[in-house]
């Protein structure tokens, strides 16, 4: 037994203490593998998943690495059946692979031959598969390509994709460092996305993702697809490429709502890739208009069913997926996997900020009591009903703009769920509100002011989010949410991480009402901000209104 900081258990939970001395370290030592469940104040509670430990091993790491990082921490015996399991569930990964044959092209190879007879005779599996070239290889029709690793990552056996990818039309796409320069994490996420072929590089919002992205297609110098959440972000994405590449204009074509230019590098919206009429896809052609050389997939954990469906068919294009968080409410990781890649590159949030690249932030929970008649509503009202009773309760406005008095002048947004609450506020603040219905171009010229300093107070819904550069924000105040988004809480933080220009602190204040399930979504949303290692604080509603 050594004084370790982590107790880790026969059910597969970790254990986290998080004020001991080598807490910071074990946290960032676990990361790659295992996935934070519960973060009270003082113990966090991890989890080991199959998935978690094949993204390891895709990623390099393998299971020594992985059972001599839990003896090393554990303060307690590790259970041998543990150890036993890890090394057994990361062996899984990689039995089967799928390659190029010389004569068959695709075909599925097994190093372990009871397992291709295993998946040979699942009914999901069987009509994706062609003749049997020797016992230990099957030929595999190209456009199964995806279905396939769909289908065997849920019989638990993640195939290696070895099979490589096409070049695609070239075309030549060169970064002008002449006034910046890639950061060195920056560089070395690009790196190990082209070095894996395709997958997921995870970074902190304001880290610099979209020069990642451009960093891949200066590799590629290829034709180029870029996937983004909203017309804004497509516009944010041309203008950088324009800035920091030698493409052109005229190079860039934009594929929304307002436009349908197809052009060498494509950058296209969700939203218009997954409009529907009478039942049909419309625009899904376009992931065929092109010979493709790259495919990039911006805050790829927001990913909708029918693009995961053509990827699948995309498997012989490179693939790059750029998020601040790999969680997904519907639980479709194991889809991001299979069909987008493995994670290629993660960097925790704190060590970013340690190098001065993001923003420090303080997080404070702001804790708010119903009123006696909001408390007999809030009891009385039917379950779907409840949250919007707690979340917009009166006196969280007073809190509000209680902060936006003691914050004045500095780069403010208040972000919110609901439109009402939002456009109450707006009036009380006497302050803009940017919400679905705000059109593109007042949007951009809302952003700008802000940007310029010539607006410092903003109200916003969740279409800010996401892909949304706001450089200077320095303060957010949250009222309501979806829900207990993790991925919601990541992107409404990283809103304020941009560096500042004077190095401040950022501050996020959630505002919670308190014996609600107001307060129990926010301790759901929390767990991303302990999964990054900030820490946050709780305050009564009182502290900042007397």
């Amino acid at each position: 037994m050594n004084d370790g900081p982590l107790i880790v258990q026969s059910d597969k939970t970790l254990l986290l203490e998080i004020d001991h001395p080598q807490a910071v370290a074990c946290r960032k030592a676990i990361a790659p593998f295992a996935e934070l469940e519960r973060s009270p104040e003082h113990i966090h509670t991890y989890r080991l998943t199959p998935l978690g430990l094949w993204n390891a091993r895709a990623a390099g790491h393998d299971a020594e690495q992985v059972v001599d990082t839990l003896l090393e921490f554990s303060r307690y015996h590790v259970p041998h059946t543990l150890l036993v399991d890890v090394a057994e569930t990361m062996a899984r990964f990689g039995r089967l692979r799928l390659s190029k044959h010389p004569s068959h092209g695709l075909v599925l190879v097994s190093s372990d031959r009871p397992v291709l007879e295993e998946v040979l005779r699942s009914k999901r599996v069987k009509p994706m598969l062609g003749d049997r070239v020797d016992d230990d290889t099957v030929i595999v029709h190209p456009s199964e390509r995806g279905n396939l690793k769909q289908a065997l990552l849920k019989l638990g056996w993640p195939a290696e994709d070895l099979a490589g990818y096409v070049d695609g039309e070239a075309h030549a796409i060169a970064l002008d460092e002449t006034e910046w320069q890639l950061r060195p994490y920056q560089r070395e996420a690009a790196e190990s996305f082209w070095h894996g072929g395709s997958g997921v590089v995870v970074l902190p919002c304001g880290a610099g993702k979209t020069l990642v992205g451009i960093a891949a297609m200066a590799h590629a110098q290829a034709t180029t697809l870029i996937l983004v959440t909203n017309t804004v972000a497509a516009r944010q994405w041309r203008d950088e490429l324009i800035r920091r590449t030698s493409l052109t204009e005229d190079e860039i074509g934009e594929y929304s709502g307002a436009r349908k230019e197809i052009r060498p590098v494509t950058i296209a919206t969700y939203q218009v890739m997954t409009a529907r009429r009478k039942g049909v896809y419309n625009h899904l052609e376009l992931f065929d208009a092109k010979d493709w050389g790259l495919v990039i997939y911006d805050e790829v954990h927001l990913l909708p069913a029918p693009i995961f469906r053509m990827t699948a068919d995309l498997q012989a294009r490179r693939r790059l997926g750029l998020t601040a968080t790999l969680i997904r409410e519907d639980g479709r990781e194991g889809d991001v996997f299979s069909l987008i890649g493995p994670k290629r590159f993660d960097a925790p949030w704190k060590d970013i900020e340690t190098q001065g690249w993001i923003a420090p932030a303080d997080c404070i929970e702001v804790r708010v009591t119903l009123s006696e008649a909001e408390r007999f509503a809030y009891a009385t009202a039917e379950t779907d009903e409840r949250y919007r009773l707690a979340a917009t309760t009166d006196v969280k406005n007073r809190v509000v703009s209680r902060l936006v008095e003691q914050h004045a002048g500095e780069p403010t947004l208040v972000i919110g769920q609901y439109i009402d609450q939002l456009d109450e506020l707006a009036e009380l603040l006497d302050a803009p509100v940017v919400k679905g219905e705000t059109g593109v171009k007042e949007r951009q010229r809302l952003y700008e002011a802000f940007r310029t300093g010539e607006l410092s107070l903003l109200v916003v819904s969740k279409v800010a989010n996401f892909s949304i550069d706001l450089p200077e924000a320095s303060v957010a105040i949250q009222v309501s949410g979806t829900f207990g988004s993790r991925q919601e809480e990541a992107q409404r933080l990283g809103r304020l991480l941009r560096p500042k220009a004077d190095r401040r602190t950022a501050r996020f204040y959630s505002i919670v009402s308190r014996d609600t399930v107001d307060a129990d979504f926010a301790q759901h949303r929390q767990r991303f901000l302990a999964e990054q290692g900030y820490a946050y604080s709780i305050i009564d509603a009182d502290q900042i209104l007397t």
